[in-house]
């Protein structure tokens, strides 16, 4: 048994071609890996065959974010050199400053201009550096916020992860998203509420399951690499949250009741366990949350949560073997590599009860 987790506990071999280039060619499905943390029994399933698992009045908890087209390249005044710009976060809506990452970054210092679109017909000024590779832009646009907002969904490209390897098509601008996405503010999809399709979830809403929707906003903060083998020294990057009260009266009423709470994906696993009361009910919360979770940790809202399969040493992988258990999650890893499961963005899901 092991005591106190480190980073190498979360080493193992995944093969590169496990790696999911494209996602399933229909939502649900995808398969699924059903685990039983009370027999440790493993089970082959497809993502459709959710239903099976879930009775009248159970909840699901899905996280309402919705992904922007945060990448934009954009060329360099004078020298037109092509500049990679990944929109992070706005700061401040009145004068359109965003926090962004640059690439090349080398290049680019206070003060320079960046144009975009094929026209130039939208400028940004770099008005500050934050990080080696992190700047604060103004963009230099006349119109109404709504019209600015158009212009950057125009210019953006659908921010595939890197390890895609490939540029976005009108297949992702689709499928890189969940179906009921629907507060814009993520730079990275919630991944395992894209297994649903609209389909599903009115089978799931006949078969009497109710739903609660919170929203956190994915930062590129959730692929950021563990650099520390004692984990609690790894500090998460800040997201944005927000818990409504209504939310919470669904969720509230099914603890009372004993009824199956269902986390979908890691980011509503943080997002709820982050406001939780001292007597163990779920909190409205508007706020930000840098909230790390792994073994040994003691959950209080869910009792069971839907995942993708997570690569090697990943804070996804840590949060879902705090609710799994470290050993019984490595046996399932193992299963699903045996079985040629795919992993990560676009990979299949996993239902752990």
């Amino acid at each position: 048994m092991i005591t106190k987790m480190k980073l190498s506990h979360f080493n193992y071999d995944l093969p590169e071609e496990l790696l999911a280039k494209r996602p399933s060619q229909n939502r649900d499905e995808s398969r699924l890996l059903v685990v039983h943390r009370d027999t440790g029994k493993i089970e082959h399933r497809h993502f459709k065959d959710l239903i099976d698992y879930f009775d009248d009045k159970d909840v699901m908890i899905l996280n309402n974010t919705k992904v922007f087209p945060a990448r934009m390249f954009g060329n360099k005044e004078k020298t037109g050199a092509r500049i990679e710009v990944f929109l992070l976060r706005e700061l401040n809506q009145d004068n359109r400053l965003w926090d962004v990452l640059v690439d090349p970054a080398r290049k680019i210092r206070i003060g320079n201009k960046l144009y975009f679109g094929k026209d130039g017909s939208l400028v940004a000024e770099v008005i500050d550096n934050t990080t080696s590779r992190g700047r604060t832009l103004r963009f230099l646009f006349d119109g109404s916020y709504e019209a600015f907002r158009e212009k950057l969904d125009e210019l953006g490209q659908t921010p595939l992860p890197k390890h895609i390897e490939r540029d976005p098509d009108a297949e992702d601008d689709e499928r890189y998203q969940t179906v009921y996405a629907k507060e814009q503010g993520a730079v990275a999809a919630p991944t395992a509420g894209m297994h649903f399709s609209k389909h599903l979830l009115k089978r799931l809403e006949i078969k009497g399951i109710n739903f609660a929707e919170v929203t956190l906003h994915v930062g590129l903060g959730t692929f950021r690499p563990v650099e520390v083998e004692d984990l609690s020294k790894h500090k998460m990057e800040s997201e944005q949250i927000s818990i409504a009260e209504v939310a919470c009266n669904t969720v509230n009423e099914a603890l009372k009741e004993n009824r199956r709470i269902c986390a979908v994906g890691t980011t509503t696993l943080r997002a709820i366990e982050s406001s939780v009361s001292t007597s163990g009910s779920l909190n409205p919360y508007d706020g930000w949350t840098n909230k790390f979770i792994f073994p040994p940790y003691e959950f209080r809202i869910p009792n069971c949560m839907i995942t993708n399969l997570h690569t090697p040493k990943s804070t996804l992988m840590m949060h879902t073997a705090a609710f799994c258990g470290f050993e019984l999650l490595k046996k399932a890893y193992a299963e699903a590599i045996k079985e040629k499961y795919n992993f990560f963005t676009y990979g299949d899901a996993m239902l752990i009860l």
